[in-house]
């Protein structure tokens, strides 16, 4: 298997990865694989999927209560 050996780091950039990987309880370097799959191999959502998940979430969401009277007081408010 391939080895990768990365070099000048930046500390914080190093620090939060290290931080991330105790949370997923893996090694630096298995936190690192995961990231970079995550990154380059991209999981595939069905466009069918995708909408469901839309629809879903906009279920979650109240319908808006703003008036037009509202919209328009703030707008007078708003004028000197």
């Amino acid at each position: 298997m391939p080895a990768l050996t990365i070099k000048n780091i930046p500390t914080d950039l190093y620090n939060e990865l290290k931080y991330v990987a105790e949370q997923h309880h893996r090694s630096i370097n298995s936190e690192v694989i995961v990231c970079l799959k995550e990154t380059l191999f991209p999981k595939k959502v069905s466009p069918k999927d995708r909408l469901a998940s839309i629809q879903a979430l906009r279920s979650q969401i109240k319908p808006n209560i703003i008036t037009t009277e509202d919209i328009e007081q703030a707008i007078n408010e708003g004028r000197p």
